[in-house]
């Protein structure tokens, strides 16, 4: 043997330990049921195959004038190189059509994509009858038949049609794959074209071999799309394959599992770890689906893609998992009796981006809703929480957001004591949205600090006009998002927004919901008295709708508690709501604060209130929340009213 067959083995050698390596690294990966990664499989496969056969005939070409038998082994080694090499380009063909996710062909259309390749075996075939794809000269120097043009003609074609297909998908491929699968273009092309023109530099197996290095790194290895905990497929690997699904126009049903009652973990062994859950479930699931078409998008919820699935199919589907959860789970000696609401959705009918689908496994179950199964018309709600958002996302930049104002009154005189700032939400698509409904979306989406302070700087700039001091307001209410609250900074960022506008602290009253102050008291203990230092005040906000206690109240010490219209509405119909009421305002007035009452609507109820002596009213009976126009034309009615009173009384005691 010459240096050149040296340096050929070499580098089939250099090819073998290349593939040999992806290969093992795929099969310890433990991910090998998709076709993608059977196709990827079979490709390593075939360089593994063709290096070993390099390696004998650079063996076989140098005894074979020595032995007839080499050179019987020689044509055989030579022969199977071609007839395995000439697979490459069709399989990478397909594995491209998998991975970008268009590889769904008709079996008409089979045939026609695999006749390139047929054509091309007919030569190698009968390559030992005629030698028309190869031959070795007397001296056993290898010589290109004119055969063998065609495993270059169809190799140029299926790899032309590979970037067709990269083209017509390239928007549903993520950056990594892009990269991947250009750099296996880059690669291959090199080596091919290399050893095509300078047959004595045998390039094309390792060119081709490292070029699947790449591709197994950043294709076939998921870890960026497998949760570690579960071993399932996370929510980046479903917004990647919804958003694929989509653009290649995939006919198929997303299933949303989501289980309502994940605390049974802690009540029935002791644990919140709600891998539990995803290690008892996804078993099961794993006999609807293969572990490939599951994933774990939230704790205790999954999703499942059904492809090329029927409305009806879906629907049995769902009634199958739910007879399944009627029955009790068992982890351990434990029994975990889980139940699960299960949703059903289109695509692209009903899902038209990765934003859809995770609106269906994160929105709230509306609390009305008595189904197990939701398909169809059920999933109506979604579209509402999705035109909201988008009415939210806007609603700043199109003007949508308006603050209201509804007044609060002295119970003494009912004299105008200031006003509590609401925002309104009115959408030219949807219309009017109150808070309830967009304030929570809101805080999902993270736009709820923008939305507040929108808020405060319109409750400033009111302030700063003169206004409410003119009409005798001595402080006008915000609420407090808690969310906002615990940001770092926040304080600053208050102080920095009311001292840009230039008003009076003490014009502003911040309002923190019962509930939340309950539970977060300690946390917002500093941002409290920090703020109050600063001149502000504080009130509790629907005292009586939450987990009460004196401890938070005091602690955060508050300047008004503003007691719940519930509990007001309770007292005019029960004996025990009169007792409330009345125990309420006692223990309030003892800790020394002020109170409110809100929804105020009758003469009745104020008589009532001014027996237990509370400070302030707020309710319908005043006025419902207004638009600033509307609430300053009031005022200046009001106004106007007591000054004609007035001066009928003068000129009654001047006669």
């Amino acid at each position: 043997m010459d240096l050149s067959n040296y340096y050929n083995i070499a580098s089939f050698s250099a090819s073998f330990l290349i593939s040999v390596t992806c290969l093992i690294f795929k099969f310890s990966q433990q991910r090998t049921e998709r076709k993608h990664n059977k196709i990827y499989i079979a490709i390593v496969g075939i360089l593994i195959i063709n290096s070993i056969t390099s390696i004998l005939a650079e063996f076989f070409v140098a005894a074979a004038p020595y032995s007839k038998l080499f050179a019987v082994l020689l044509e055989i080694s030579q022969t199977s190189y071609f007839l395995f090499h000439s697979a490459l380009c069709p399989l990478f063909f397909c594995y491209v059509m998998r991975v970008s996710g268009s590889g769904f062909i008709t079996k008409r259309t089979k045939l026609f994509f695999m006749l390139p390749f047929l054509l091309t075996l007919i030569p190698i075939i009968l390559n030992p009858f005629f030698h028309s794809f190869f031959y070795y000269t007397d001296g056993y120097k290898f010589t290109r038949g004119p055969a063998e043009a065609s495993i270059y003609i169809s190799g140029a074609l299926y790899l032309a049609l590979s970037a067709l297909l990269l083209m017509f998908s390239w928007q549903a491929l993520t950056s990594k794959r892009k990269i991947a699968l250009v750099y296996f273009f880059m690669i291959t092309v090199i080596g091919i074209l290399t050893q095509l023109f300078f047959m004595f530099i045998k390039a094309e197996l390792f060119a081709e071999s490292l070029a699947l290095l790449g591709v197994l790194f950043a294709i076939e290895s998921e870890d960026d799309r497998i949760d570690v905990d579960t071993g399932l497929y996370n929510r980046k690997a479903l917004k990647n394959d919804i958003n694929s699904f989509i653009v290649n126009k995939r006919q198929l049903y997303i299933v949303c599992v989501r289980i309502t009652n994940s605390d049974i973990l802690r009540k029935a062994v002791g644990s919140e770890n709600t891998d539990i859950l995803s290690e008892v479930v996804s078993e099961y699931l794993k006999t609807i689906v293969p572990k490939h078409h599951i994933y774990n998008t939230n704790p205790g919820s999954f999703v499942l893609t059904l492809m090329d699935c029927t409305k009806e199919h879906a629907r049995d589907v769902c009634l199958q998992m739910k007879d399944r959860f009627d029955r009790v789970w068992t982890y351990g000696d434990s029994e975990l009796p889980l139940s699960a609401i299960f949703m059903a959705a289109e695509v692209p009918e009903r899902i038209t981006s990765a934003a859809d689908a995770f609106y269906m496994v994160d929105s709230p179950i509306p609390a009305n809703n008595d189904k197990k199964i939701l398909l169809g018309s059920d999933l109506d709600y979604l579209l509402r929480r999705s035109a909201v958002e988008n009415a939210v996302t806007k609603g700043l930049k199109n003007n949508s957001f308006e603050v209201y104002y509804q007044p609060t009154y002295q119970l003494k005189g009912q004299k105008l004591h200031g006003a509590e700032a609401l925002i309104r939400l009115h959408d030219k698509q949807i219309g009017s949205i109150f808070p309830d409904e967009f304030i929570p979306i809101a805080e999902q989406i993270g736009m709820i600090e923008q939305i507040d302070d929108f808020v405060l700087r319109e409750v400033c700039k009111f302030i700063k006009s003169g206004l409410p001091e003119k009409f005798g307001m001595d402080s006008i209410n915000v609420n407090l998002s808690v969310i906002e609250c615990m940001q770092p900074g926040f304080v600053k960022h208050i102080n920095n927004i009311v001292d840009e506008i230039g008003v009076d602290k003490h014009m502003i009253n911040f309002e923190i919901t019962e509930s939340v102050a309950a539970s977060d008291y300690k946390l917002l203990n500093s941002v409290v008295n920090a703020l109050k230092n600063h001149g502000f005040r504080f009130s509790m906000d629907d005292y009586g709708t939450g987990y009460s206690n004196m401890e938070s109240i005091f602690s955060l010490d508050f300047d008004v508690v503003k007691i719940d219209k519930s509990i007001l509405w309770s007292a005019e119909t029960s004996e025990l709501g009169q007792i409330i009421l009345e125990n309420s305002v006692r223990m309030i007035k003892q800790m020394k604060r002020e109170i409110l009452v809100e929804g105020v609507e009758t003469c009745k109820q104020i008589e009532m209130l001014d027996k237990l002596a509370v400070d302030y009213l707020q309710g319908y009976f005043f006025s419902k929340p207004i638009p600033k126009e509307e609430f300053i034309k009031m005022l200046q009615d009001n106004d106007e009213e007591k000054e004609n009173v007035k001066n009928e009384s003068a000129d009654s005691a001047s006669r």
